[in-house]
């Protein structure tokens, strides 16, 4: 069984995360195909991308188990590859979210041009609980869509926050009740297909280009620091902690 759909129906590319038995969690498989999806040149008759999941949880990040078995290397993201492929996309993709967008679950919703949200729906980014911390790429995007002061919150204190908070602080485009989810998005659907698809295309370059600045900041200390982060002893007893559902002693070291 495939744990990425994909659907194409006239004007709209649909992308399904379909492993809710593991509330979605990006395996390294997933990855690959989400990559592979998003980076397929989309047919001329195309015209917007729609990212949703299965199941009550839209994705609870990185599949933390097979990371302990596999650590994350310096240069090596699966996700970043995948979150890339999502910004230099040439439609403009909507997110919906009916639960739960965490970690790397979270920074999927972010690059979606448009997130609409179930009023149930939570977004966080819990890596400061585990022992972690974002790349550079990853931080980048928050940065750019919920300005400094939201992003100290909701990277150093690593709460999640209800999709209404998210869409007082601007980050996402609207919050629906449960029930009304899908009719809201199809909304946001039926008018982007219906505008002309080369200033779509042109605008969202723009769009992405505008911001690109940040990526050309010279960071490779940070990257150092983040590393660290990831091979300390700290981020095996989080992340040890996180699958064992208890809470960490983090040590500092």
């Amino acid at each position: 069984m495939t744990s990425v759909k994909i659907e194409k129906h006239g004007a709209v590319r649909t992308i399904t995360l379909a492993r809710s038995e593991k509330r979605n969690a990006l395996d390294l498989a997933m990855l690959e195909a989400l990559y592979n999806a998003f980076a397929d040149t989309p047919d001329k008759s195309e015209r917007v991308i729609v990212l949703r999941a299965e199941g009550p949880v839209f994705c609870a990040g990185i599949d933390l188990a097979e990371r302990q078995r596999n650590p994350a290397q310096r240069g090596e993201s699966p996700i970043e590859r995948v979150l890339e492929a999502m910004e230099h996309s040439p439609l403009p993709i909507v997110g919906v979210v009916q639960g739960a967008a965490i970690a790397g679950g979270c920074e999927l919703a972010l690059h979606c041009d448009f997130v609409v949200a179930s009023e149930s729906a939570r977004f966080g980014m819990s890596l400061a609980q585990i022992g972690l911390a974002p790349t550079w790429f990853l931080a980048k995007k928050l940065v750019e869509i919920a300005g400094p002061v939201a992003s100290r919150e909701i990277l150093l204190l690593g709460d999640a926050l209800p999709a209404a908070k998210m869409l007082e602080l601007n980050i996402i485009s609207r919050v629906a009740a449960p029930d009304q989810l899908e009719a809201e998005a199809q909304k946001i659907i039926d008018r982007l297909s219906a505008n002309a698809p080369l200033s779509l295309k042109a605008m969202k370059a723009l769009l992405v280009r505008e911001m690109a600045f940040r990526g050309g900041i010279d960071h490779d200390d940070i990257d150092d620091m983040i590393q660290a982060a990831r091979e300390s002893a700290d981020a095996k007893e989080g992340i040890t902690a996180k699958l064992e559902k208890r809470q960490p002693n983090f040590t500092g070291e």
